[in-house]
């Protein structure tokens, strides 16, 4: 008897997997599908006005995401000048020791010196 249940039970599994990967399928057909008119009816509209067909581009410049962060680089790297301290010692200072923007207005904690525990 459990051999029976054990091999039904198997079986519903795969009629499951199969009608699951089925639709999967048929839905990226059927997107498939739409993208095809929708370009199809597109071209079609194209001709019928005169004007030329325009492919469909990502206008995506990767020089341009390269700059914004080679350029945001130099706002965390550069010493501010209106913070406390004198400017050569804060040139001698390692940049993850300086003190953050605004620290100086935090009141609710007691000062240590860096590297301590």
């Amino acid at each position: 008897m459990n051999d029976l249940l054990a091999g039904l039970a198997r079986f519903v599994v795969r009629l499951l997997l199969l009608a699951v990967g089925l639709v999967f399928f048929l839905s990226l057909l059927a997107a498939g599908l739409v993208l095809a008119l929708a370009w199809g009816l597109r071209l079609l509209w194209a001709r019928l006005t005169g004007r030329p067909v325009t492919p469909w581009a990502a206008r995506i410049d990767p020089r341009t995401a390269w700059n914004t962060v080679y350029r945001s680089g130099g706002r965390w790297s550069r010493a501010d000048a209106a913070s406390p301290g004198a400017p050569e010692a804060r040139a001698q200072t390692p940049v993850h020791l300086r003190p953050l923007p605004g620290a100086e207005d935090v009141t609710d904690v007691q000062p240590r010196e860096p590297g301590g525990s």
